[in-house]
């Protein structure tokens, strides 16, 4: 049975941070969603009174030991038998679940168009959850025993906890132990150089641990909100582990984390870095061609760079690789889509370009109150009421070491999003170009995960039908974003789906899934085998990092991402 800090890592693992539409909600967005829930509440008392009866009649029910109400035996909150066995904590859920019924019939009776549904059901869900019992003290039977069974000291280590958080943590609930975790001694341990350092970026380029690599190197573009060593975290699932180990000469971009006088920083200037960066690895290898990686909004910006360097015939770039990365969104892609407005995005970049940059601790608090049963009430739980520390999981800690935002790039973003500027022919200039994917004909390999709620699989999907690549392969990870990608060898429940016949994709995702197989273990080696078939041939390993022009400067993973600003 998995435990508690399991629970907590995997529930946890599967929110990270990501750019996308909803660094453009602005606190009017939740404002204007309560009001239409007022508005309507008012337009028709009578409505309101019959929902309140109803309401009544439950919990008269309740107080006569009537009531059948029993939670979703899924419900992990609900689990502990005095739920149902205990007179007292058995009636507080069902007073719960009498509120929580109550509000979903009174929405579906309110006259909202499916928008305005849309908001009203995630924000009326974050309310709800807020006031489950077992949020406090005296409605959660697990942080009672634990009392008893504690002496007491549990209380105590919670009120530690919670006043260490008030005072190192920006009043934001802890979710994860970091104490554990040293950079470059047991995390980010690959051994590799800075060979290019800018002022945005560092150029990592990581030593062969074979004979003989592929002629052909891979340059990885990371998020910008996030740092790079997400892809050499253990080394039994380190992404940069796997491919040296496999004889790619690998090299990463690590962006700088921008301060208030750098949050001019926009796409152009990034996709300049990228040029830079692929032309240094081309430099440094001797090849013509590179290899491109990126997840996530670093997809994004490859995407424009892939747009960019066709757009000037310059064939440097080899095949294209993009992981958990939507190209294409649409509405209704996420729950938490349907609070994104055209005011609040103006918002949103007003207050942004005031400031210079979003701070990384605003861009995690927002996100954590977006899923506040995965991101807060379950670390309130477990950090306060129970007084247990947070786990000490390297996704976590990886997850918690965000950066800022630029304003510029944040506004660049946003105008990908609005625009739909991906899925237009030369009609969105940016980064000195008219964005044009036809005319990227790369080969091409997409990723998306089954239970990702970040970049969900179905719009990764679009991306295969964005470009105009003859060869492209679209592969469904289990798991949910950075756990999709994170799958190395070895876990026994790895699976993946892929397309049974080799061919041109089918233009939906519902098709394509149709046409699939599932394959057991993880997806690395069906990606490996894809990429050294466009790797080149071999040639021997360089005994050096870098070259005359692109000395070895410090260590792996560099100083940008011990930096703190």
């Amino acid at each position: 049975m998995m435990s508690q800090s399991s629970k907590l890592e995997n529930e946890a693992a599967q929110s990270t941070n990501a750019l996308g539409p909803l660094i453009g909600v602005a606190r009017e967005d939740f404002v204007g969603a309560v009001a239409v829930l007022l508005r309507e509440t008012a337009s028709d008392p009578k409505r309101l009174m019959k929902h309140a009866q109803s309401m009544g009649e439950d919990m008269i029910k309740i107080m006569t030991g009537k009531s059948d109400l029993a939670p979703d035996p899924k419900d992990k909150r609900f689990m502990d038998p005095a739920w149902q066995y205990n007179p007292f904590f058995r009636a507080g859920a069902q007073y719960y679940l009498a509120i929580q019924k109550g509000m979903s019939n009174w929405l579906q009776e309110l006259e909202l168009d499916d928008l305005e549904r849309d908001r009203a059901n995630f924000i009326s869900n974050i309310i709800i959850d807020s006031l489950a019992p077992t949020n406090t003290l005296i409605g959660n039977p697990v942080a009672q025993k634990q009392v008893i069974n504690s002496g007491g000291l549990s209380l105590i280590k919670g009120l530690q906890n919670a006043y260490k958080d008030i005072t190192e943590n920006k009043g934001m609930v802890s979710q994860v132990d970091k104490r554990p975790f040293k950079l470059g001694e047991n995390i980010a341990t690959s051994k590799g150089s800075v060979v290019l350092r800018t002022e945005m970026f560092e150029l990592v380029h990581y030593a062969p641990t074979t004979d003989e690599v592929h002629e052909i190197p891979q340059l990885t573009i990371p998020p910008q909100i996030n740092k790079m060593y997400i892809n050499d975290l253990s080394p039994e699932k380190s992404v940069i582990k796997y491919q040296v180990d496999n004889g790619i000469q690998t090299f990463v971009i690590s962006w700088r984390n921008p301060s208030k006088e750098q949050g001019v920083w926009g796409m152009d200037d990034y996709i300049a870095s990228c040029e830079e960066a692929i032309q240094a690895v081309a430099d440094i290898t001797g090849s013509k061609k590179v290899n491109v990686s990126a997840g996530c909004s670093g997809g994004q910006t490859a995407s424009v760079l892939a747009s960019k360097l066709a757009s000037q015939k310059n064939d440097i770039l080899g095949s294209l690789t993009l992981m958990v990365c939507v190209l294409h969104p649409k509405e209704r892609d996420i729950e938490a889509g349907s609070l994104v407005s055209e005011n609040g995005m103006k918002l949103a970049r007003q207050r942004a370009e005031k400031k210079g940059i979003i701070k990384a601790d605003d861009l995690a608090r927002g996100f954590a109150w977006l899923r506040p049963n995965d991101l807060i009430w379950n670390y309130v739980i477990n950090n306060y009421l129970l007084g247990q520390d947070p786990p000490a999981f390297d996704v976590l800690y990886w997850n918690s070491d965000a950066t800022n935002l630029s304003a510029s790039l944040m506004g660049d973003f946003l105008t990908l999003f609005e625009t739909l500027a991906f899925t237009k022919k030369g009609e969105v200039e940016m980064a000195g170009h008219k964005i044009d994917l036809s005319k990227v004909k790369s080969d091409m390999f997409i990723l998306g995960g089954v239970t990702d709620h970040i970049t969900p699989w179905k719009a990764t999907y679009r991306s295969t039908q964005l470009f105009g690549s003859k060869d492209v392969t679209y592969v469904l990870s289990q798991s949910g974003h950075m756990q999709a990608i994170l799958n190395p060898p070895g876990n026994p429940k790895a699976k993946y789906f892929v397309q049974k016949k080799k061919g041109k994709l089918p233009a939906t995702a519902d098709e394509w899934l149709e046409g699939t197989e599932e394959v057991a273990g993880s997806w690395w080696p069906f990606w490996m085998d894809w990429m050294k078939k466009r790797s080149g041939d071999m040639k021997p390993a360089p005994t050096e990092l870098g070259n005359e022009e692109y000395k070895p400067l410090d260590p792996a993973p560099g100083l940008y991402v011990v930096e703190e600003r």
